[in-house]
């Protein structure tokens, strides 16, 4: 049907999933850049409770305009995102604190390189010489980027940033399961957001939590909000465009995250981190390549 719109109306359908993929990215950027903030002033705990606070109460909000049910009868599938994707991100924060921004945003993104290993492992799925190349070509530019370009004081945040990668991989793995099963991303976000509200407040008390001051309440504010915003615009770009160009197209991420950390910390990555990144980023989008080319 497509083919018979008006030409400035089939671009439009065409490219908003695109547009949609990119405002994801900015979204997820400012989020990291609200989480660096953040560090300065609160523990990883109390960002992780804060987000997912507020990422619960939007998808509440959501839920009820849509006519949504929270109540799910999969609820083992979703503890094993949950707790999953809320460890992965309770480490990716930290990454964020300890470490250049656009690092750490690359490093998190790794999970296609643990996917990929993890399906092959538990799901018995055939890597192939090409899944094998791309694996080994995404773990040369995760080397690559860590040894030049980290001080002594950060290998624990870059030992943690590759694990918030490898940890999401089995988040991602149970958000397609769920999908599969035909849970809506709603109500995925939701229980996600109130086990890592749960698991930040565990930390927070632990920690030896603080109530913000009006500066302080903005930025958490702007963690939750932001966080919530992407997702909702990279469900938008999922379901309504070509799902190889959107997953693609989400590694735009580092690119803003690096002009932030060069705007607001004066982070310049030299040219072999760079040449690490592309490795990181080629080795993802041949995974994907792989995986569309298998179904």
């Amino acid at each position: 049907m497509i083919q018979y719109l008006p030409v400035s109306l089939h671009c439009k359908v065409r490219f908003m999933p695109a547009l949609w993929m990119l405002v994801s990215c900015l979204l997820f950027a400012c989020m990291g850049v609200c989480v660096k903030l953040a560090a300065d002033s609160f523990s990883t705990g109390e960002v992780v409770f804060y987000r997912g606070l507020i990422s619960m109460l939007m998808m509440v909000g959501l839920a009820r305009s849509q006519g949504i049910r929270l109540r799910t009868p999969h609820w083992r599938m979703h503890v094993s995102r949950s707790v999953s994707g809320s460890i992965a991100l309770s480490c990716y924060f930290f990454a964020i604190g300890a470490l250049p921004l656009a690092t750490a945003v690359t490093l998190n993104y790794t999970s296609p390189l643990f996917v990929a290993l993890l399906l092959a492992v538990v799901f018995r799925e055939r890597l192939g010489w090409a899944g094998l190349l791309s694996i080994g070509v995404g773990f040369a530019g995760v080397v690559l980027l860590l040894r030049p370009s980290l001080t002594s004081e950060q290998w624990l945040g870059a030992l943690v940033g590759l694990s918030s990668g490898a940890i999401a991989s089995v988040a991602y793995i149970s958000v397609r399961e769920l999908g599969r099963v035909g849970e809506s991303e709603v109500r995925t976000v939701f229980w996600f957001s109130l086990v890592t509200l749960l698991f930040g407040l565990a930390a927070a008390l632990h920690a030896g939590p603080h109530l913000p001051d009006v500066q302080e309440f903005f930025i958490v504010l702007g963690v939750g909000v932001f966080g919530g915003l992407a997702q909702l615009a990279m469900t938008r770009s999922y379901r309504y465009g070509h799902t190889l160009v959107s997953a693609n197209l989400s590694y735009a991420t580092v690119v803003f995250a690096s002009l932030f950390g060069a705007v607001l910390w004066d982070e310049r990555m030299p040219w072999s981190s760079w040449v690490a990144v592309a490795l990181i980023v080629s080795s993802a989008v041949m995974i994907s390549l792989r995986a569309r080319r298998k179904a």
